[in-house]
């Protein structure tokens, strides 16, 4: 019997990247509400209730909104950011350790990860659980998106839809604050015991990611090598379907990066950079904001949930 599925919230960006990665899926029958009842509250309760999962892309308090309103028998993924440190809720980044794809698979709240944070937390966790990186190290993350991460009124602004505040802008810097909201989860499910210092900035491009984590080898316990480094990396994620670690010969052979590099799939590259002589390294993640980093985390962690193969997850996300 298929599956009833609900998008509760398709006709934002990640929704409706969710719904171009499933449909045609003869395992899956797509739950709808008609443009008339978005705002129903009863309509949408409704629907939950009839869903065998719902992926919720709403916004945080939306999101509360709809878990409570939910019957126990709905099995959620919640792409917002309300969910993603809460308690009883599994991340949803199979990769994050051997046991995490089978506590998804039987798991009921599901929290898809952040764009930003799946790229930190990949290059870090292996790290500080090999014990070449203290948890308690000062840590500093830098970012750039492309703007499509910022959803409809960004993405209306880049496009010149907007009241033309952003035309014109090759790159944009922001976060001055120090706050921004995927700092918790990056330290919680890195492993860190401090906040990072984390530093995003928006491209003007639609969509492509690079998460950057510069290293002082020479002020870490035991002054790691950036070959240790990689060792980590690649031990940790060796046989993922949706993850790999470019080779250092590579990597050092790469004199620049395109941060659209991996747009279309749910697949994501790690770099390791290295200046051994001066015991540096700079720790790269290269991903699709819109697929590893959203929808097709997504779809990832529903195929888990439904038992289905983790390959639907690629093959779709690279036709969307």
């Amino acid at each position: 019997m298929a599956a009833r599925v609900f998008i509760d919230g398709d006709a934002g960006t990640t929704g409706l990247q969710i719904r171009a990665r499933l449909e045609g899926r003869s395992d899956l029958t797509l739950l709808r509400l008609p443009d008339a009842q978005r705002k129903d509250v009863a309509a949408r309760a409704a629907k939950l209730a009839e869903a065998d999962i719902a992926i919720l892309c709403l916004p945080d308090d939306a999101a509360r909104q709809a878990v409570a309103a939910a019957p126990s028998t709905t099995r959620i993924i919640d792409a917002s950011t309300a969910h993603r440190t809460a308690e009883g809720w599994i991340y949803g980044f199979p990769e994050l350790h051997a046991d995490q794809p089978q506590a998804i698979a039987a798991a009921t709240r599901v929290s898809n990860p952040g764009c930003y944070p799946t790229g930190a937390v990949a290059l870090l966790r292996p790290l500080i659980d090999a014990e070449l990186l203290p948890a308690d190290a000062a840590i500093t993350i830098n970012a750039v998106s492309g703007y499509s991460g910022g959803g409809r009124s960004m993405i209306a602004a880049f496009e010149g839809q907007g009241d033309g505040s952003d035309q014109g802008h090759p790159v944009r810097l922001y976060g001055l604050g120090l706050q921004h909201k995927h700092v918790d989860e990056m330290r919680i499910h890195a492993g860190l015991v401090h906040r990072p210092l984390f530093v995003p900035s928006v491209g003007r491009y639609r969509q492509g990611m690079l998460v950057s984590i510069p290293l002082q080898l020479w002020a870490l316990p035991g002054t790691p090598t950036a070959g240790q480094i990689h060792a980590a990396l690649a031990a940790r994620y060796a046989g993922a379907s949706f993850v790999d670690v470019l080779p250092l010969a590579d990597a050092a052979a790469m004199a620049w990066l395109d941060p659209e590099g991996l747009n279309g799939t749910n697949r994501m590259r790690l770099h390791v950079f290295a200046n051994e002589d001066r015991h540096q390294a700079l720790l790269v993640a290269l991903l699709d904001n819109l697929g590893k980093g959203a929808s097709g985390a997504a779809v990832q962690s529903l195929n888990l949930m439904l038992g289905a193969a983790q390959d639907l997850g690629v093959s779709l996300a690279r036709a969307a």
